[in-house]
């Protein structure tokens, strides 16, 4: 009888999954897992730190909508796995972890590099096990797959004692999961529907917010017919391009006015959390009616006041939402709604537009992210990761589809972007894509250079080099003007990091030069760096709308 060893049927139940790339650090126990993945054909990314792997695959789940899959050792390779699995559920997007941990017989008694690791992933999961048999690896995985991707996607841990990774065992007592359900997607309630349709016909100022779940969801076309009937809408970060951002509705210049004076919103698959400061005054007006369409019904218990919440997919709410406005007249056709916020977006689009054409040195921020917008195509994924670039990129760079914008996510998490990057261009390896990362986010992750050159990913990576976090505001604000330096950081010639490993790189001090050094290292066909040195007092004067 034919004898397979632990890895070997991790990675045929993954290809049998249609799983074909996973991320990871080789280390024990689980070299085996991906010597096995390899030899099925599975593409395995081998990362320089578990966290960057995790975020790529994170990213490449994101991509795909399919399960990002992160392999890593025991002990230490695990537990730096947990900040990827808290970033993954935090953003709902679908990761499984296989974790090696120390061998069973073992356990208790001081083992190489034994660790709980069922326990340090629980918090940040959305299950965490101990696979317990050989016999049904196969079914755990498969299991693990549907749990990450279904429902709220999110991350799952599997750990593996080091024997079920190694002992032979008889293929013929292999569990295998060979179909997968066929799940209908949530439809919502009637009555709750008429109830939310009721109320965007007779307000005033109603309004629409998306979140990264109209993205998951694929809930554009429904979105955009929607809108189209004269309802404004604003967009989270990754909730960007589910409606492209030329729609002229699209009101994230005039997010403020918007969120402050609608009578009646509509949140569809995204969170009243921090990023939209909770749905309470004085960011959302007092006594605003408040909907809420989401795939979890938990979500509806909030910081803000919903009125209505309905659980189901996005995209088939609001495409029965629409069918029950048909004919009907809207109030805010006969108000000024839309114009005042027309108005307010022009005010803002116009205030920032002169930072955007300066030729000032330093390099402004505006600048370098409007001379980077205008060289990418429509279809081109953008991951930003900082703390002023990525405040200036929500005002500057636009989305034109689902799950092109990658950030920082629910989580704030630094040192995503590049990962993020990686796994999205190994997703989509025939479209742009393009890290824009200010110089301390770089620098978190920076030796995923060398991965994303060895595997042939031909990344950008657009570095705002401005000295520190935030620039120098933070190190002049916080610290004693004797002080050395801590927030700030030095001059770094990071170009040096991409020539190291043999791509391309450029240093960009004249901002006359930005636009065809991003140019060139689109064209480049390897990995591709481009490091602006931009203003390290720079703020975000004349983005009134970033909040």
């Amino acid at each position: 009888m034919a004898e397979l060893n632990g890895g070997q049927i991790i990675a045929r139940q993954l290809k049998a999954a249609g799983i074909d790339t996973a991320f990871g650090v080789v280390a024990g126990p689980m070299i085996e897992v991906m010597a096995a993945m390899e030899r099925e054909g599975i593409t395995v990314v081998n990362c320089r730190h578990e966290v960057s792997a995790g975020f790529a695959a994170s990213a490449w789940g994101w991509a795909r909508g399919k399960p990002g899959v992160l392999v890593v050792g025991s002990g230490p390779g695990m537990t730096n796995a947990v900040t990827p699995m808290y970033v993954a559920t935090e953003s709902a997007m679908p990761l499984v972890v296989l974790g090696g941990s120390s061998a069973g017989n073992q356990r208790g008694l001081g083992a190489f590099q034994e660790a709980d690791q069922v326990a340090f992933a629980a918090p940040g999961c959305k299950w965490a096990t101990q696979v317990d048999s050989q016999a049904r690896i196969a079914e755990y995985v498969h299991l693990a797959l549907g749990r990450a991707l279904n429902g709220r996607p999110g991350a799952v841990y599997l750990d593996f004692p080091a024997e079920l990774i190694r002992t032979p065992f008889e293929e013929a007592d292999v569990e295998w999961r060979t179909s997968e359900p066929e799940i209908s997607r949530p439809h919502p309630d009637p009555a709750a529907l008429e109830a939310v349709a009721d109320m965007l016909a007779e307000a005033e100022r109603p309004l629409v917010i998306m979140g990264k779940g109209a993205g998951w969801a694929e809930a554009g076309l429904p979105l955009q017919r929607l809108v189209d009937r004269g309802i404004p809408f604003v967009s989270s970060p990754m909730g960007r391009g589910s409606i492209p951002d030329d729609h002229p509705m699209f009101m994230n210049a005039a997010r403020s006015a918007a969120l402050g004076g609608a009578d009646a919103v509509l949140m569809v698959g995204g969170r009243f959390n921090w990023v939209f400061q909770f749905g309470k005054s004085p960011r959302f007006a007092e006594g605003a009616r408040l909907a809420h369409i989401d795939i979890v019904a938990e979500e509806f218990y909030s910081g803000a006041d919903v009125e209505t919440g309905i659980v189901a997919d996005c995209a088939i709410a609001v495409e029965q939402l629409n069918g029950l406005l048909d004919g009907r007249s809207l109030r805010v056709a006969s108000s000024d709604w839309v114009g005042t916020l027309q108005e307010s977006r022009s005010r803002n689009e116009a205030s920032s537009a002169e930072a955007m054409a300066s030729d000032e040195v330093p390099i402004n921020h505006f600048r370098l992210l409007r001379d980077v917008r205008d060289c990418l195509d429509r279809d081109a994924t953008v991951t930003v990761d900082a703390e002023l670039t990525m405040g200036v990129a929500r005002a500057v760079m636009p989305s034109f589809g689902s799950r092109l914008r990658l950030n920082s996510g629910t989580t704030g998490c630094m040192g995503t972007g590049l990962p993020y990057a990686i796994g999205a261009k190994l997703a989509r390896p025939d479209q742009q894509v393009v890290a824009v990362l200010g110089d301390y986010a770089f620098g978190a992750a920076a030796m995923e250079v060398e991965t994303a050159a060895r595997i042939g990913c031909n990344v950008v990576i657009v570095v705002s080099n401005n000295g520190g976090i935030a620039g120098h505001s933070i190190q002049d604000r916080t610290f004693a003007p004797d002080a050395p330096p801590i927030a700030a950081l030095l001059p770094v010639a990071y170009e040096k990091t991409v020539e190291m490993v043999g791509g391309w790189a450029r240093r960009v001090e004249d901002p006359a030069d930005i636009a065809p050094a991003v140019q060139e290292a689109l064209a480049a066909n390897t990995v591709a760096l481009v490091n602006v040195l931009t203003d390290p007092k720079g703020r975000r004067s004349g983005s009134a709308y970033l909040g």
